[in-house]
């Protein structure tokens, strides 16, 4: 048996996961890593302000990952600067 288990996603987080895939490559390369490697992991509140968050339209989600803006929300803000750090630290 692997050492990481597969974790078999529900309904929701299937329907989560699907909304995650964006059309933007800029958004793209932040958002299918954190949800093929860590989604599934998180606890559910941050896969509830993860699930927030894409409710962003994509222009919004890229000026708060290229710092152009700031949402108000302060756990989506939170969320994109975690997942930003993480991306960051794993393309190095």
């Amino acid at each position: 048996m692997a050492a990481n288990q597969t974790i078999e996603p529900t309904l929701e987080q299937r329907r989560i996961i699907y909304q995650a895939r964006r059309g933007l490559k800029e958004l793209d390369f932040y958002l299918d890593p954190y949800v093929k490697e860590l989604y599934l992991a998180a606890d559910p509140k941050e896969q509830a302000t993860f699930a927030n968050l894409l409710t962003y339209e994509d222009p919004d989600l890229l000026d708060y990952f290229t710092n152009q803006a700031k949402p108000e929300d302060e756990a989506v803000w939170q969320l994109v600067n975690q997942i930003k750090s993480w991306r960051h630290a794993k393309a190095l």
